[in-house]
């Protein structure tokens, strides 16, 4: 008989969470709307609030999970230990918001409605700025594990969209790529770039009386 795994342990583990897991996202995205319209419903013609969710996919979490471990590798003799739960974005929901005025105001709305959030904000790797809110909480659908929110200015958050699957968790062709400074330094570039020209533009608006006309 094949002696079973962590990850054969955990993938059952996943099969049980996931109707729970589904229940909180939608849930959750639910919440957010509602507590967002008050924003949404009064956004100028340039302004853009965009609300999503998703459910994390089995392979992802474990993987998140095992980056945890010393060499990113599972101890076959602590197949009891792991579990699914204490990953914090199981399910999650993501506001992209723009300029930074509806950014700053989404999280100010949700923190108000939401009292009981735990952060762990994004920060830029090199200058350590803030780059967008991130909170986790427990929903009503499940007291399992806690629910991701993240509220990222839009050009960043569609940018790491494309980047996702290329520098965040690449396939394996593109680990090399993923791993090279001059990848890494590009990619700083263009984050430094989204954010310098939504500064700009906010900066011209904010200067321009008839930009809310």
């Amino acid at each position: 008989m094949t002696e079973r795994t962590v990850e054969d342990r955990l993938r059952e583990e996943y099969v049980v969470l996931l109707p729970e897991i589904r229940a909180v996202v939608e849930e959750s995205e639910a919440e957010i709307r509602h507590s967002l319209v008050s924003l949404s419903s009064k956004l100028n013609r340039y302004e853009q609030l965009s609300v999503t969710s998703r459910v994390k996919d089995c392979e992802s979490a474990m993987q998140a999970l095992r980056r945890r471990e010393e060499g990113a590798t599972f101890d076959p003799g602590k197949i009891n230990s792991y579990t699914l739960t204490s990953i914090p974005d199981l399910a999650g929901v993501r506001v992209l918001a723009f300029p930074s005025r509806v950014w700053n105001q989404a999280d100010e709305l949700l923190q108000k409605r939401f009292t009981d959030w735990r952060s762990n904000p994004i920060l830029d790797a090199e200058t350590k700025d803030l780059v967008a809110f991130k909170y986790d909480r427990y929903w009503t659908a499940s007291t399992k594990f806690r629910g991701e929110l993240q509220i990222v200015p839009m050009l960043i958050g569609l940018f790491w969209q494309v980047e996702h699957s290329t520098m965040y968790k690449p396939s394996p062709e593109l680990k090399g790529v993923a791993e090279a400074l001059e990848m890494q330094h590009r990619r700083s570039e263009v984050s430094n770039a989204l954010r310098a020209y939504e500064a700009e533009f906010e900066r011209l608006i904010q200067a321009n009386p008839l930009s809310k006309a």
